[in-house]
């Protein structure tokens, strides 16, 4: 906790990010490989290159979908001002109805790269994060949808413990704490909803998840 609580509090200088990122990952990784308890800080170098890889990832689901997205918009505004009439002003009108699928469209990211990036965890290749037939099983789950939904709970949770820690100077030092401890449980949620929903793996009597 400690170590996570410093690396984040320095994650402002970008290297120690990347630390952080890559011990999430392996949050990940060993929570679907049926492990109860935090891995340790322990293999830098891995660490660092799973959080770059991992930031990768995230940037190509957010950037790609984003660059489409941008491009249909723009196409059919811009075409429809081209052609005008009655035919352009209903390619314009397709263009500014695109626009409103924004918000939808990055709510549609945020849901679906947690998955990505476990699965990317549990294979240790990066092909794994877009094996879009292990995804799509793991975000139609129920289980799935609550470890989603319960980080937002956690999230305003910590806001509130972290906003009540700013009124003393003790807890400000405890705010890097709370911060961090907040992400590894998130990242224990999704890591136990892949490995029940997962078609790669199976939960044992135990309830630890095994590869197939």
């Amino acid at each position: 906790m400690i170590i996570g609580s410093v690396l984040g509090l320095l994650s402002f200088l970008l290297i120690p990010a990347f630390f952080v990122a890559g011990y999430l990952v392996r949050v990940l990784e060993t929570t679907v490989d049926g492990a109860d308890e935090p891995p340790e800080f322990e293999e830098w170098g891995d660490l660092f290159v799973k959080g770059l890889v991992a930031t990768v990832i995230s940037i190509v689901y957010s950037f790609v979908p984003f660059v489409i997205y941008m491009v249909v918009v723009f196409t059919l505004v811009g075409a429809g001002g081209v052609i005008g009439g009655d035919g352009g002003g209903v390619l314009a009108g397709l263009g500014f109805v695109t626009m409103l699928t924004f918000i939808p469209l990055m709510l549609v990211i945020y849901y679906v790269v947690p998955a990505a990036l476990t699965n990317y965890a549990h294979t240790g290749s990066i092909n794994g994060a877009f094996d879009f037939g292990v995804i799509k099983s793991v975000v139609l789950s129920f289980e799935y949808l609550l470890a989603v939904l319960l980080p937002i709970v956690i999230a305003v949770i910590a806001w509130v413990v972290m906003a009540l820690l700013t009124m003393t100077i003790v807890g400000i030092v405890l705010v890097p704490v709370v911060y961090f401890y907040s992400y590894v449980a998130i990242c224990r949620m999704f890591g136990l909803a892949f490995a029940k929903t997962s078609p790669t793996t199976r939960s044992d009597s135990t309830g630890a998840a095994q590869p197939i």
